[in-house]
């Protein structure tokens, strides 16, 4: 009997009754967790991939998505939009230290560039250049 309580009753197939319960969800995470470990394997980076590789690395790219996500959505905020399209990711991506380090050699497409003036041409000029420079 106790035997049974941690194996789970068993029918007379030997099945038990327990319902399937996916890597993710284990895991508590978004990411597909059987579909990395099958991308590892078919890539054939190693021979061998322990159960907890795809496990950690799905947990590493759903935490770089929310976080990308949640930089975007700040974006949109700021400029009072209710869609993210590529220039919020793009704005989202350059203005975090970390992320842009990360996605230093990352083109994205319909991104625009970084607002940015170089610090030479916001010197101002001097009353009489400026006035020289009206007179023509």
């Amino acid at each position: 009997m106790f035997i049974e309580q941690i194996r789970g009753k068993r029918g007379k197939s030997g099945k038990t009754n327990r319902k399937a319960k996916t890597r993710s969800s284990g895991a508590g995470l978004q990411f597909p967790v059987g579909r990395i470990h099958r991308f590892l394997r078919k890539g054939h980076y190693t021979n061998r991939i322990g159960s907890a590789a795809p496990v950690y690395l799905a947990t590493v790219m759903e935490y770089l998505t929310a976080e990308t996500l949640e930089l975007a959505g700040n974006a949109v905020r700021d400029n009072k939009k209710t869609r993210i399209n590529p220039r919020h990711l793009q704005l989202a991506v350059r203005n975090d230290e970390e992320l842009n380090k990360q996605l230093a050699g990352v083109a994205i497409a319909n991104g625009g560039v970084s607002p940015n003036i170089q610090f030479a041409l916001l010197l101002k000029h001097n009353e009489k250049d400026h006035k020289s420079l009206t007179k023509h």
